[in-house]
């Protein structure tokens, strides 16, 4: 087969969840071998109902997904199944075969050597593989995930969300590795820098045509295109605009005047009605969400935290660390340290209110943005998750305030489980300014929201006057937000 034959082809394929939410509508498109593509597009657009097409766990409505007879593909998800993260090691990635594999440990060695993961004292590793999947951190599932799909030796490497908790000597592997790789990948991603390093092409989820557009060039140019796409067609609008209500200012001025004007009326009239055919859909792919403030609990006291422990964990094993850390009211703290070494769990246990070592003033509102969304009920819907956030706003309020979220009528009705993870990252913001906390924790917010929301977000946690802590890998987001304090747990005590 040449370079250049379609390795994956889409021929006219439509696919809906419901009536209320089709997601393609006769797009046809191909991916020759050996391309490194992002497929791009809004939180919720669709981007990982098309991998699941590829990989025929889903399968279209209308027309053809053809895969080159022969070709293995694998996919690295955006999360470890709920279901998976009770498994070991070795029970995780035997899962990954249909069919038993013998001698499957010297590829669980290899491919976690591949991803950084490989524990280097030797009785660690003895037992490593016995270890399950839910003790390790979200940098380290990233890591694993990947390590699931490469495990296959795949043709076709579907990446989705792969930077997601990973720390910057962990993004700087995989992007060699990615690099490197001689076969097909697709990666779905909103870390630019990450993607321009190797990509080569972006297919495009256009929300409004529901159809994918294929453009040449790096991420950056891709973006540039497409904000140049967007401004023209604004301009174009816009004297339209001006086109339009400069005839029906004439057509109302001949209608008035009566007799054989009336005729020159209806004309004017008509070209109104041809200029308003004529206006152009601009993409929605603009749209952001709206300015919002997370607004700190009142009457908030001094001090909110009062820290004098924290745990953390080197070389695979728990230590106890002594502090003496007290946040106070309007202070940030940021908390680092590279993958694994406890900052998740830190997060967790502060959370709670009633870790080791903590103190939390009594009557202190926590509102807790975690990475994986696991403090969310799955089963409720969208509004029934935020009324109980909303203390004594009415459902009007709340309406108002999620649509600024770009949390539509249709998304607020369904129930947070089938929401994609960058839309149920808009429902915990949106969340979050509903509850009014005093003590603010945010573990990697970033994770699965699209570029164009993130400035906003950071200056809302910027302008946030109760106690702040934050946990991000993303230096550009930190960069805009006001940090008073750095725990950094990797500093030796």
């Amino acid at each position: 087969m040449s370079r250049n034959t379609g390795l994956i082809t889409f021929k006219d394929v439509s696919f809906e969840y419901d009536v209320n939410y089709p997601v393609l509508t006769e797009t046809s498109f191909s991916i020759r071998r050996g391309a490194k593509l992002t497929l791009m597009g809004q939180n919720g657009a669709g981007k990982s109902t098309l991998f699941g097409l590829i990989m025929k766990t889903l399968s279209a409505d209308e027309g053809d997904v053809n895969v080159f007879p022969g070709t293995s593909v694998a996919i690295s998800q955006q999360v470890i199944p709920r279901e998976d993260l009770i498994l070991t090691i070795q029970a995780f990635f035997e899962k990954c075969f249909k069919d038993k594999v013998y001698a499957i440990d010297p590829m669980i060695d290899s491919v976690l050597e591949i991803v950084n993961l490989q524990p280097q004292d030797e009785e660690i590793k003895k037992t490593f593989k016995e270890r399950i999947i839910g003790s390790f951190s979200g940098g380290q599932q990233a890591r694993l995930l990947l390590a699931s799909a490469l495990i296959q030796t795949p043709d076709v490497l579907l990446l989705d969300e792969p930077t997601n908790n990973l720390d910057k000597a962990g993004i700087a592997h995989l992007t060699k590795f990615l690099k490197e790789y001689s076969k097909t990948v697709v990666v779905i991603s909103h870390d630019a820098d990450f993607l321009n390093a190797f990509t080569e092409g972006v297919l495009y989820l256009n929300v409004q045509t529901k159809k994918i557009e294929k453009f040449d060039g790096d991420y950056f140019d891709v973006v540039k295109e497409i904000t140049a796409q967007v401004e023209k067609e604004r301009r174009k609008n816009a004297q339209m605009e001006k086109e339009i209500q400069a005839n029906k200012d004439k057509a109302n001025f001949f209608a008035m005047k009566g007799g054989n004007l009336r005729a020159v009326a209806k004309k004017m009239r008509e070209k109104v009605e041809d200029y308003e055919e004529n206006k152009i859909d601009v993409r929605r792919e603009d749209k952001t969400i709206r300015k919002f403030i997370i607004p700190a609990q009142k009457d908030l006291p001094t001090e909110v935290l009062n820290l004098t422990s924290y745990k953390v964990i080197r070389d695979h094993t728990p230590k106890d660390v002594a502090c003496n850390i007290v946040l106070k009211r309007k202070e940030h703290m940021r908390i680092i340290g590279p993958n694994g070494i406890g900052k998740t769990t830190l997060l967790e246990s502060l959370a709670s209110g009633h870790a080791t070592g903590e103190e939390v003033t009594d009557g202190v509102v926590i509102g807790y943005y975690r990475q994986d969304f696991s403090n969310l009920d799955f089963d409720q819907t969208v509004m029934q998750c935020l009324m109980d956030a909303a203390k004594d706003k009415t459902h009007e309020e709340v309406r108002s305030i999620s649509s600024g979220f770009l949390i539509n009528a249709d998304v607020i009705k369904s129930k947070i489980g089938v929401l994609s993870e960058g839309q149920k990252g808009l429902v915990a913001f949106a969340r979050l300014v509903l509850l009014e906390p005093g003590l603010l924790i945010l573990d990697e917010p970033t994770n699965h929201i699209n570029f164009r929301h993130i400035p906003v977000i950071a200056k809302a946690l910027d302008a946030f006057e109760g106690a702040m802590i934050l946990v991000s890998h993303v230096p550009e987001f930190v960069e805009q937000i006001r940090i008073d304090e750095v725990l950094d747990l990797d500093k030796k005590k």
